[in-house]
């Protein structure tokens, strides 16, 4: 792995990037209301990014699966749907649902990458369980994170709240180091097993880190959809995904996409 570390300013340009990101997601929750497309969630934030002097990250991304590059500002996911999910104004939001809203933006030549997951409307309370715990999931990783502590301490810690509350880490998505680029070394998995264990990482001060737990209320396995992209839960069961771009420090960490 060639992880890059950042400096000082480095991860303050990365904090200007992280403050757009984090604008564009509480917008995002305010939009997210039964009737709303998904094209119009995407078009607004495309539109708050470019007035904030950013660009939005995902477009134009690879994907050998789809055979096309990711075409919209933001990856949007409803109920069965884990991540990558492509906007469109044929995508409406009904009463009930849970809309997982991941978005990525540039600055200054550096990188912020965030995601929430928000009701529509009302929700049950099996459903509203799963974003609590993976919202807590993405806080424990937080907390844990500080030098000299091992990645899978932390994952192990992850994997156990999940677990311990009856839903399932998907395994087949991970986090990933950040900063210039979106994806940088070192994949950071929300699990432990005992491939990862063979490839640990021991934290140290200035790594920046995109965590993301994606938590399903089923099984931990996925399939894809007919557009290549999209990634859904197996059983048809929803998920939840919440991430923030996280610095590790030499006192511990500091969420560079909470607004600050």
């Amino acid at each position: 792995m060639a992880i890059k570390i950042k400096d000082r300013d480095e991860i303050e340009r990365m904090r200007k990037a992280g403050r757009i990101v984090h604008a564009v997601l509480e917008r995002m929750r305010e939009l997210a209301v039964p009737g709303a497309t998904t094209g119009r969630l995407d078009r607004e934030a495309d539109a708050m990014i470019a007035r904030m002097g950013g660009k939005a990250l995902f477009r134009g991304v690879p994907n050998p699966r789809a055979g096309y590059p990711f075409p919209a500002c933001l990856c949007v996911s409803i109920d069965d749907e884990i991540v990558h999910g492509i906007p469109s104004d044929e995508r409406v939001l009904c009463e009930g649902q849970i809309v997982s809203i991941d978005c990525g933006v540039r600055y200054d030549g550096y990188c912020g990458d965030a995601a929430v997951t928000a009701p529509v409307g009302a929700i049950s309370d099996r459903v509203r369980r799963l974003l609590d715990v993976t919202q807590e999931t993405l806080a424990i990783a937080v907390q844990a994170i500080r030098p000299g502590v091992k990645w899978s301490q932390v994952a192990a810690s992850m994997q156990a709240h999940v677990e311990r509350n009856g839903f399932s880490v998907v395994k087949d998505f991970v986090g990933h180091g950040i900063g210039s680029q979106m994806h940088e070394d070192p994949k950071i998995p929300n699990f432990v097993d005992r491939d990862w264990l063979r490839n640990d990482l021991v934290l140290e001060p200035g790594m920046a880190l995109a965590v993301e737990p994606m938590v399903n209320l089923g099984t931990s396995s996925v399939r894809y959809g007919s557009d290549g992209w999209t990634v859904l839960t197996a059983d048809r069961e929803p998920s939840a995904h919440f991430e923030h771009t996280v610095a590790v420090t030499e006192n511990g960490s500091d969420v560079l996409t909470d607004g600050r």
